[in-house]
């Protein structure tokens, strides 16, 4: 029996055999290519959630610590310091001493109005006696009615003389007085801007003799944000923090508003006051105080680059279960930076569209992927 046939049979069905199997595998890929293919015609998203907000929301504004009073002393009568009692860092208290003037020509002068005043009240008791004795006198008609009208009149004039010495006295008497320079409240001198010998001047020439701050209580004015204004009301309770007190923290009350939003910053003035008995907290330095603002409702919150900026008002792409695109118009409220607050239009719970393209349109089928994860350290 002849080999050659059967070996060329065997070929030949191995050759048939070949071809197949090159078809079958070119089909399945191609078949693979198309699907491929058709998978990425479908749009690849990211999806977030809607975050709850907080009831209570902590804000961080800057403030800037101030005396609870505060007032420059200047003197109120003429002369040459004498001596002073307080130097800057003294702690005084209200009525304490803080500097005697040396007022000669205010002495001369009160000595000088003292006896005008003598003079005025000898002339008005001999002004007296002649106004008795006329009015005597007219009774037997020894004298005109003129006369005693001219006596009553004489006598009326000294005595208003004596009320004017009297006053001119004691105005003197006031301006010696204020030779004694006092702290018109607790608190501690900040300048002493006078020395032994320094004249001092009340008129355009005077200048501030001592500078002195009430620090047992401080006030903190910050500038509230008009957004949350309305949260910002008296009696709220405020944290101050400061870098030379690392590890500590002071707390203070909201106590008033201005009530008005500046226009320029279109924030609100609010007063906070602390409680300063251990003097810690310095006039005029930095804090940063932190309030808690207890939010009216519960709200959303979604990243800001999941907003869609359109000529009829924001909205935001959602994804529903068959992965079909809805696009959704909310409206937002308070602006956080990376976040804003969504006041309606989302219930919470639904799958939002991170970063959507400008040409996403409603009823769009997408494919819902992972946000990629950053490269390992190391990789390229």
């Amino acid at each position: 029996m002849r080999k050659g046939p059967i070996w060329a049979a065997f070929g030949l069905m191995l050759a048939v055999a070949a071809v197949a199997w090159g078809i079958t595998t070119r089909t399945r890929a191609l078949a693979v290519v198309v699907q491929e293919t058709k998978d990425q015609a479908v749009l690849a998203v990211a999806v977030t959630t809607p975050a709850r907000g907080a009831t209570v929301e902590e804000i961080l504004l800057p403030g800037t610590i101030q005396a609870f009073a505060d007032a420059p002393i200047y003197a109120r009568t003429n002369g040459y310091l004498k001596k002073w009692y307080a130097d800057i860092g003294t702690r005084v208290r209200a009525g304490q001493l803080l500097a005697e003037i040396d007022t000669p020509e205010v002495d001369q002068q009160l000595q000088q109005a003292r006896a005008d005043l003598n003079t005025a009240q000898a002339n008005a008791r001999l002004a007296l006696t002649t106004a008795d004795r006329y009015r005597d006198l007219i009774k037997s008609d020894s004298v005109s009615q003129q006369d005693v009208d001219n006596a009553n009149g004489n006598l009326e004039a000294r005595e208003a003389a004596v009320e004017s010495a009297r006053a001119n006295v004691r105005r003197l008497e006031q301006l010696e007085a204020f030779r004694r320079i006092e702290a018109p409240f607790d608190g501690v001198v900040t300048a002493r801007n006078t020395d032994v010998g320094a004249l001092i001047d009340t008129g355009s020439n005077s200048k501030e003799l001592f500078h002195i701050a009430a620090v047992h209580t401080v006030r903190v004015f910050v500038n509230v944000p008009q957004i949350y204004s309305r949260a910002a009301q008296p009696g709220l309770t405020a944290t101050l923090t400061l870098k030379e007190f690392p590890d500590k923290q002071f707390t203070g009350t909201l106590a008033r508003t201005a009530n008005s939003i500046d226009t320029a910053s279109g924030t609100l003035l609010a007063e906070v006051d602390v409680d300063n008995r251990h003097g810690e907290l310095l006039p005029g330095a930095y804090a940063e105080v932190h309030f808690k603002l207890p939010t009216p409702k519960e709200t959303l919150k979604l990243p800001v680059d999941a907003l869609i900026f359109k000529s009829d008002g924001l909205q935001v792409a959602t994804v529903d279960a068959s992965n079909h695109v809805a696009l959704v118009t909310v409206v937002t409220g308070r602006d956080f930076g990376d976040s804003v607050e969504i006041v309606s239009g989302l219930k919470g719970g639904e799958r939002v569209i991170a970063n959507p393209p400008d040409a996403l349109v409603a009823g769009q089928t997408v494919r819902v992927v992972s946000p990629s994860a950053p490269p390992a350290a190391g990789r390229p």
